[in-house]
């Protein structure tokens, strides 16, 4: 028994280090680029870059000023609004850039509920592909009430590679005619 046993731990010891060596190749793969002529490696800080591009896709959940002020897990539950969103990113420097972005919480009426721009801040935290980044903007409502707002905000987003990643951030939103709310998205991004 004490045979099987050491068995069962030298392959689960062996499956595990040849797990490691296989992830540590495919992170060595993606941190270098060969030509003909020479190699060129870089760090994970190039995940962040200036003059990129980048689009994404989300789901968002808003939640009303009650809401806000008596947070609790059943309120949250069912006073919930889910929707589904898409957005484009563009940053002139590796920390600092604009956001532009829609989304829709219904499809009865008008299609698209808001729309605003933001100026993003973010801060890729060393080589880990981390980056928090907060914002601040405003743009339009269209459903239930027209209304022009102002927003601000914060998230993190993770980069697997050069080219995705995803993202999490949650913002207060301040109408100029109706009552405050927050919105929270989840969702990828494609950086070109």
């Amino acid at each position: 028994m004490a045979v099987m046993k050491l068995l069962t731990k030298t392959k689960l010891f062996t499956g595990g280090t040849l797990l490691m060596l296989a992830m540590t190749s495919a992170w060595a793969a993606d941190n270098e680029t060969t030509s003909q002529t020479q190699s060129v490696s870089y760090e994970n800080s190039d995940l962040y870059r200036a003059n990129e591009l980048s689009l994404e896709g989300f789901g968002t959940g808003s939640i009303g000023k009650y809401t806000i002020d008596h947070l609790s897990g059943k309120r949250v539950r069912d006073n919930t609004k889910l929707g589904a969103g898409m957005g484009i990113s563009y940053f002139f420097l590796r920390n600092f850039g604009i956001n532009a972005e829609m989304y829709s919480q219904n499809t009865s009426g008008v299609f698209i509920d808001s729309a605003s721009v933001n100026a993003v801040f973010r801060m890729p935290l060393g080589q880990c592909g981390v980056a928090p980044y907060a914002f601040a903007g405003g743009g339009r409502q269209f459903e239930l009430s027209r209304v022009w707002f102002a927003q601000g905000g914060l998230g993190l987003e993770y980069r697997f590679c050069r080219n995705v990643g995803v993202f999490v951030d949650a913002r207060a939103v301040f109408p100029n005619e109706t009552r405050y709310y927050g919105v929270g998205r989840l969702g990828f991004r494609i950086a070109f």
